[in-house]
């Protein structure tokens, strides 16, 4: 038996549910004390399919008290997020959750101060920071391998054929999807977005009723720039779900593709007076990171973290940049200009 025992309540049971749970049941540090859920019936399923015997409850609030829970792990979809997680928060618990960490940005920002009034924490799934090539590229660019990070371009590609809360969503792409690769710039470049100009879009072929495509340019503290291109409705030469990276610093340029590891070229000397370009070297990079990868990876940290008392590095504090960041685009979309993403928090904060 592990030294620190979590125990666990799960709010929520959806498809989402069936990435968590493997491994929270797996794990010897776990023990799932209750599942709430509005379906009595998917509950029972679940808990059936899982080889579990915990109790079954209808909302957070009863699940929690009558199993007196150190944690809860809301899994609800995002309309939801405010009332469970914040429950949870209020009746003493630390809280794990699937991105985004609420609907709306004054959601998140009333949650982040829940978590801190109440003294528990609030951590966010962020599992595309626990990939191997991601911390890789991440770890090689805070080294300098490549200079100070100048262009961050970031592709994403995919038709996943997604139904439920996703198809209805106003902007499915934007709010569901790309605050893992919002935040994941900012994990692996190290730089922070201060404004921002999005142009997001619905292709006539595209399965979703809201927006399923965008292009945004983030203006970074330092000087630096992201550009984000992204789609959940392109058909054919698909990138991974980690998206394809180019970093672009002053020393080089660091490439990779969501699988496998990163490389990177730099110049072996400066060109010679009258030659076009530099002379480049390619450098294949080594693997930094060999612990458990995706949903296993995330919630391995998280746990870790609350074991030791401290917060996670997804805690909500930090995700709230990288959903502030999806807001900014939709603010920018909406208006059809560059906006400053302070602005839109600020806003939020008033409301």
């Amino acid at each position: 038996m592990a030294d620190s025992l979590h125990r666990v309540v799960v709010v929520g049971l959806g498809n989402v549910s069936t990435m968590w749970l493997p491994t929270l049941v797996g794990r010897e540090d776990v023990e799932i004390v209750g599942v709430a859920d509005i379906d009595e019936l998917r509950a029972h399923a679940v808990t059936k399919s899982y080889g579990l015997s915990c109790g079954i409850y209808p909302d957070v609030k009863t699940a929690v008290t009558m199993s007196e829970p150190s944690l809860v792990v809301d899994l609800t979809p995002p309309d939801q997020r405010r009332a469970v997680v914040g429950k949870a928060l209020e009746l003493g618990c630390n809280v794990f959750g699937e991105k985004p960490m609420a609907a709306s940005l004054e959601e998140a920002i009333e949650l982040v101060a829940l978590a801190t009034v109440t003294g528990k924490t609030y951590s966010v799934m962020q599992q595309r920071r626990y990939v191997i090539g991601s911390r890789t590229l991440r770890d090689g660019v805070h080294a300098g391998r490549i200079g100070l990070p100048e262009f961050i371009c970031v592709d994403y590609f995919m038709a996943p054929h997604f139904r439920g809360f996703r198809g209805v969503m106003k902007s499915p792409l934007l709010l569901d999807m790309a605050i893992h690769t919002f935040d994941q710039a900012r994990f692996i470049a190290g730089v922070e977005p201060c404004a921002v100009y999005c142009h997001e879009f619905n292709p006539p072929s595209s399965r979703y009723e809201g927006a399923a495509a965008a292009v945004c340019t983030f203006e970074c503290v330092d000087g630096s720039v992201i550009s984000y291109r992204g789609s959940w409705a392109a058909e054919g030469c698909a990138t991974t779900w980690e998206s394809d990276w180019r970093v672009v610093g002053s020393d080089g340029t660091a490439i990779w593709d969501g699988s496998g590891l990163p490389y990177s070229e730099a110049p072996v000397h400066i060109a010679d007076e009258g030659a076009l370009f530099s002379p480049v070297q390619r450098s294949d990079w080594s693997a930094t990171y060999a612990g458990p990868e995706g949903h296993a990876g995330c919630i391995d940290a998280l746990l870790s973290a609350a074991a030791r008392g401290v917060r996670a590095e997804t805690d909500c504090a930090d995700n709230l940049a990288s959903l502030a960041m999806v807001f900014g685009a939709l603010e920018s979309a909406r208006r059809g200009q560059r906006v400053l993403i302070s602005d839109v928090v600020r806003a939020a904060s008033r409301q």
